[in-house]
């Protein structure tokens, strides 16, 4: 049995019945999961039947897919229902993403303040990030500090005004807190199934609480937690790590955000999509899209007359082989009969149109769209978006793909840029193909999926064996410390078209002679991040989510390493290095000797102010990579020139 195998389950029923299990259960649980793990499944239509044993069935009724209470899992054991088969069963399979909850204003209404003024206050957690441009004053050692967090006293609270959040809401961002709290002290080893209930509750919760940004990043963490338990190959610690600052960054701004910026931290439910009138779209290319969850689909980019980028997509569960199906077939946009990859090369008219905050085109029955006249990349509107420099185009880009990007925020993370090919060059993780900007920045270019049934990479490798080639490329940035895109299209090396790399397939009569030699590549990229010591604290960060804070609290002095980020220019880090470590050290005794409980709300807002801080200098270094001439490839940025993180507390 496999979680692939099994429908997903509401993120409440799977709290609900870890929280009914006994405690002597609850500690059988992890075993259970991975006991119920190597037994066969069987689906008959919406019910999925799991052999616990010869003699015992566990049944899963999943109907619409989900399921949506605790009823529909069954056991024939003897212990039924208070076994923990239905429990364990519920914690193998994938955390259903709930329906989406409408947005209404009721919770800051006086009509709600009845049942609300009774409630407590939630625990407030002080600011975990230290300013960014912070240097310590002559003579001052001692590095910067976050407070620990402290406790209100339970007391009446009146009525919030519209723009704050409810006491409610409060409740809910502190459950979020502590569960988050609790997985950074546990680290993967020790978040089993109890922990990730703990989250699904405090998700469940929030998003009940109208606060859906919360509940999908605390199930963003429960979905990388199993994954990295079960050995997944696609987990990456960097991941858990984001998800877990997304988290716990989210819940605490939850009660200091107002205005606009309580509505970012809350969220949408659902994504907003406004009227735009009559559109005339271009096409640019078209993607295969293949998510680690299993769906597949392709997205199709187009442009306004305006120089705005849209997006048509159709994503839905399948992986590459729905990929590659989509691609070919018709558009679902209004009458129109033009496929994904023809309307890569056309146009449309569109009216009725509408369009969301990060650009999706809606496809509602009010939409019509005609197919129309397409344009080169070399024509208006188009050839507008290689005219940017391509340090603005990599600000930009960054802003939209940062760690912690405001949702809804728009902009797009492609870069288009005019570039000379050098030729291939190694990398730990495999091959990617250097290439030069107009303006003389070097970038690699890497491939953007490594399935064999898409094109990417070999059509990567047959162009990395044509340098002096010069092509039209639209990439996707990578943040890293120097310039790096993942390759999704290109003018055609002959120039009489364009090719969407990852589903057209270049063969080597496209390829012109080579017209200049193969330029040397260097063994490491170069850039102002390339010397950076940040992955000193960056190491640390990381280290703590998979073996928890007693892990770190092990490390011996980090003395030398705090005094290399100072060398470096870079106090702020080497202050949050030291804190950070003895923060995981620290362990209080009582007046018998015996340990205290460690003191977990402090060390997570130690340790988010480090995340926080490392994603900011690391996005800082990525900009300042793409800045042309020599003064970019030998001076980074200060800490007085890192801007403060998207998102991030004040």
């Amino acid at each position: 049995m496999t979680a692939a195998s099994l429908p997903p389950v509401a993120p409440e029923v799977t709290a609900t019945l870890v929280e009914d299990l006994s405690p002597r259960l609850r500690k059988r649980l992890d075993a259970a999961v991975t006991k119920l793990g190597s037994r066969p499944t069987h689906r008959d239509g919406e019910t999925v039947t799991i052999a616990v044993d010869d003699d015992t069935e566990l049944r899963l009724h999943a109907p619409g897919g989900v399921v949506a209470t605790v009823d529909a899992i069954t056991c024939g054991c003897l212990l039924a229902p208070a076994c923990v088969h239905r429990a364990a069963a519920a914690c193998a399979a994938p955390a259903a993403d709930p329906a989406p909850e409408p947005d209404p204003a009721a919770e800051s209404t006086p009509d709600a303040a009845p049942d609300l003024a009774a409630q407590p206050a939630a625990p407030t957690v002080p600011d975990p990030t230290p300013p960014l441009n912070s240097t310590p004053s002559p003579g001052d050692t001692t590095p910067p500090t976050a407070p620990a967090p402290a406790t209100t006293a339970p007391t009446p609270t009146p009525t919030p005004a519209p723009d704050e959040a409810t006491p409610a809401q409060r409740e809910a961002a502190a459950a979020l807190w502590s569960a988050g709290a609790a997985v950074l002290e546990a680290g993967v080893a020790g978040a089993g199934a109890v922990a990730q209930a703990a989250l699904l509750r405090a998700a469940h919760t929030a998003r009940l609480r109208h606060l859906p940004r919360g509940a999908s990043a605390a199930l963003s963490v429960v979905t990388l937690l199993r994954a990295a338990r079960a050995g997944d190959p696609s987990y990456r610690t960097a991941d858990l790590v984001t998800a877990l600052a997304e988290l716990l960054g989210t819940a605490h701004r939850v009660g200091t955000a107002s205005g606009a910026e309580l509505a970012a931290v809350r969220g949408r439910a659902r994504r907003p999509y406004s009227p735009d009138g009559s559109l005339r779209l271009y096409g640019l290319f078209t993607e295969p899209v293949v998510t680690d969850s299993g769906h597949g689909g392709a997205r199709t980019w187009v442009v306004t007359a305006d120089g705005r980028l849209c997006t048509v997509g159709d994503v839905a569960p399948g992986g590459v082989g729905r990929a590659l199906g989509v691609a070919d077939r018709t558009v679902r946009l209004g009458d129109t009969a033009l496929t994904h990859r023809e309307l890569g090369r056309a146009g449309l008219a569109v009216s009725g149109a509408t369009v969301s905050p990060d650009g999706r085109l809606g496809a509602g029955k009010g939409v019509k769209a005609v197919t129309a006249r397409g344009a080169a990349w070399t024509e208006p509107p188009l050839a507008a978006l290689w005219e940017t420099p391509p340090a603005e185009q990599a600000a930009r880009a960054l802003r939209s793909v940062s760690r912690y990007a405001e949702p809804d925020g728009g902009g797009s993370d492609l870069l288009f840029l005019d570039v000379e090919l050098l030729g291939a060059v190694g990398e730990s993780g495999g091959m990617c193909l250097l290439a030069r900007c107009d303006g003389g920045v070097p970038v690699r270019l890497a491939v953007a999926d490594d399935d064999p049934a898409l094109a990417h990479r070999d059509n990567l490798m047959l162009l990395a064996t044509a340098p002096g080639t010069r092509l039209r490329i639209i990439g996707r940035l990578v943040p890293a410390p120097h310039p790096r895109l993942t390759l999704l299209a290109c003018s055609h090396p002959t120039g009489e078209s364009t090719v969407d790399l990852g589903f057209d397939r270049l063969s080597r009569a496209d390829l012109p002679d080579p017209v200049a030699p193969v330029h040397s590549a260097p063994d490491r990229p170069g850039g102002p991040g390339a010397e950076s010591p940040l992955h000193l604290l960056e190491r640390r960060v990381e280290q703590t989510v998979p073996a928890g804070r007693a892990a770190l609290g092990m490390v011996g002095d980090v003395t030398a390493e705090a005094r290399r980020l100072r060398r470096a220019g870079l106090p702020t880090a080497a202050g949050l290095l030291s804190t950070l470590r003895a923060s995981a050290a620290r362990r209080e005794r009582d007046l018998f000797g015996r340990l205290l409980p460690a003191d977990t709300d402090g060390f997570a807002a130690h340790w988010l102010a480090a995340a926080r801080y490392t994603a900011a200098v690391a996005e800082s270094l990525c900009a300042a990579a793409w800045e042309p001439g020599p003064a970019a490839l030998t001076h980074g940025p200060t800490e007085a020139t890192v801007p403060r993180p998207a998102g991030s507390p004040r």
